[in-house]
């Protein structure tokens, strides 16, 4: 009984964590990664994976309100990977997002991070279909 319980717990917070999503990050990711020439999913010796992989850059992508843990993961892909460090921040609710936008800028800034964003609207052509009305 113990065990279902900790299974149903950790079922309810994955969806919790997908259903406000408008599109899912890996996504944005195709569609980002694809549109600059970049490699998807790229496996460290670690087992870590980068989101997506260009000539110059190793890019971790995240939602806005992870701001915080897309710096962390972009640094140590790009020291892993002899590149420079990129960060595509996911920003679905509009001005709500722009503070956590303000935090990475302000981090970036000093750890020559480039920062891109992709909104919902960047989908708009993709082919790929939302998953929550916008």
């Amino acid at each position: 009984m113990k065990k279902l319980l900790i299974l149903v717990t950790v079922l309810l917070i994955n969806l919790e964590v997908y259903a406000g999503t408008i599109y899912y990050e890996k996504e944005y990711q195709k569609v980002w990664c694809q549109n600059h020439n970049g490699q998807t999913e790229v496996i460290l010796p670690d087992k870590a994976r980068v989101d997506c992989v260009t000539e110059n850059y190793a890019i971790e992508f995240d939602f806005a309100k992870k701001w915080g843990e897309s710096i962390g993961q972009a640094l140590y892909y790009a020291l892993t990977l002899n590149k420079k460090a990129g960060i595509v921040l996911i920003m679905e609710n509009g001005n709500n997002d722009t503070g956590y936008l303000a935090r990475v800028n302000k981090v970036a800034k000093s750890h020559n991070i480039t920062v891109w964003t992709m909104t919902p609207e960047d989908m708009k052509y993709s082919g790929i279909k939302p998953h929550k009305r916008y």
